[in-house]
């Protein structure tokens, strides 16, 4: 059955609600949770249709918080580009969700320029000097500096991502992956450097001290080590430490988002979202292989090309005690 009333997505509740429209421009949102909060449209759902997220009316900002993260957007104006951004902007939207979903801290620049998060979403051979750091050539190399995540929006081109994929020998290549496995980097900067458990991330991961540009050049030259798959979760994983933390990351955010969404649709019992990592993983190893033999019948491509050995779970579990600790003040 079907309501006729417009739906927006509540970040500090983590839930799609009902509204119904008030005074001002405002929306009551309906759903108990909300408790009768008033909200406002993100500028980037009221005005370009390009976001369904929610403000609260108390909180002076346009943008939702999602939204505000963004420094550079492409071009719109250039054919094809509108529709790269909006597929690039979902995932970002499911990433801060992620984050917001493991209590994990999300505030911009605006907030906190040394430490904030931000987002530029940019083209080959880009026309603001200021990002020229991030050109190899004319190509814009998607990767995390100092908070900010770059994504190149060719990256929102499902044949050219595959072609990279093929080209880059990887098993698995997606939109949203990069974002999550980005966004590791910028929570390894903030949490794990300075944090209580920064020992212990180094003896399990390694010394990230080491050179990376050397580190990278010999993954590049020579490949993953032979027996690769016993000790990191991606070949790409055992170029670096950082890769490692960062793989690592992205793949937790994964997996329990995946299980969020199973429990959801009846395909996994609620305990799978448990907060015990043992339970998790069990739940998830199942769920993973009855969705590669789904795709298999379909004669598709594995999913879920992975092989969580007990080094890559103790890694998993320790990013996750990260994430627990993560309580963060600024």
């Amino acid at each position: 059955m079907e309501c006729g009333r417009k739906l927006g997505f509540l970040p500090d509740v983590l839930e799609l609600s009902a509204l119904e429209p008030a005074s001002n421009g405002r929306w009551l949102a309906l759903t108990p949770s909300a408790q009768g909060t008033h909200y406002h449209q993100c500028r980037h759902y009221s005005q370009d249709d390009a976001c369904n997220w929610m403000v609260p009316v108390e909180d002076p900002e346009p943008f939702c918080i999602a939204c505000r993260l963004n420094q550079v957007i492409p071009n719109l104006n250039k054919p094809g580009n509108r529709e790269l951004w909006l597929r690039i902007e979902r995932r970002k939207r499911r990433l801060v969700y992620d984050l917001r979903r493991h209590h994990l801290p999300v505030f911009s620049r605006q907030v906190d320029y040394e430490r904030g998060l931000a987002f530029a979403f940019l083209e080959d051979e880009p026309s603001d000097l200021e990002f020229n750091h991030l050109d190899q050539g004319n190509q814009i190399m998607t990767g995390h500096a100092n908070g900010l995540i770059t994504i190149n929006i060719a990256e929102a081109d499902d044949v050219e991502r595959e072609r990279m994929r093929i080209q880059m020998n990887e098993q698995q290549r997606t939109l949203l992956g990069h974002f999550r496995h980005e966004s590791g980097h910028y929570y390894w900067d903030l949490l794990v450097r300075d944090g209580p458990l920064l020992d212990r991330v180094r003896t399990l991961f390694g010394d990230e001290r080491q050179d990376y540009s050397s580190a990278l050049q010999n993954y590049y030259d020579k490949g993953p080590p032979p027996d690769w798959q016993q000790q990191w979760v991606s070949a790409y994983a055992s170029s670096h430490p950082w890769e490692d933390w960062a793989e690592c990351w992205a793949h937790l955010l994964q997996i329990v988002d995946t299980l969020e969404t199973a429990v959801a649709i009846g395909m996994a019992p609620v305990e799978a979202i448990s907060d015990d990592m043992d339970v998790r993983i069990e739940h998830w190893v199942q769920l993973a292989m009855h969705i590669n033999l789904l795709n298999r019948s379909l004669d598709q491509p594995d999913p879920y090309p992975f092989v969580l050995t007990p080094k890559v779970v103790e890694k998993l579990k320790l990013v996750n005690e990260v994430i627990g600790l993560s309580g963060y003040s600024h």
